[in-house]
């Protein structure tokens, strides 16, 4: 009995010493190119990569889609995103909620706020070309 207590207690500190590592939460940054048109209706298109402290990557397929009162043509390069802590990279693909109010005209700057249920995103970023307008969007994610 006493061998089976031992194994018993063994166990339960192997699991104890192991759950914080399982249950643990990365953080992962996205740097990202994006090119887009808005006239009443704003869509835009991108690729990006993203990396997690915790080793994960996964290059990625951007689309923001949306209308408002907008009108113009941007784009950006070499833009950056910061997710909020998440589990795995699995966590921050999808679709994001998003509201903007812009202008800008030849070299413009944006950065902006996202959310995703639990999961947030922060995106910053300088481009070109010219914008005006307020405009709420859909920005999704996907695997490439």
């Amino acid at each position: 009995m006493k061998k089976v207590f031992q194994g018993i207690l063994l166990m339960a500190g192997a699991l104890a010493v192991a759950a914080p590592r399982a249950w643990s939460e990365t953080n992962c940054r996205m740097r990202f190119n994006l090119k887009g048109w808005s006239a009443i209706y704003k869509v835009a298109h991108g690729s990006g990569t993203i990396t997690c402290d915790n080793g994960q990557t996964a290059s990625v397929r951007i689309e923001a889609k949306g209308g408002g009162l907008s009108v113009g043509k941007t784009e950006i390069l070499n833009g950056t995103g910061r997710f909020s802590d998440v589990r795995s990279i699995d966590a921050v693909f999808g679709s994001y909620a998003s509201a903007s109010a812009e202008a800008g005209a030849e070299r413009s700057a944006e950065a902006r706020a996202l959310t995703k249920g639990n999961v947030s995103l922060a995106l910053a970023g300088k481009g070109h070309g010219f914008d005006l307008g307020i405009a709420f969007e859909d920005f999704k994610i996907t695997p490439r």
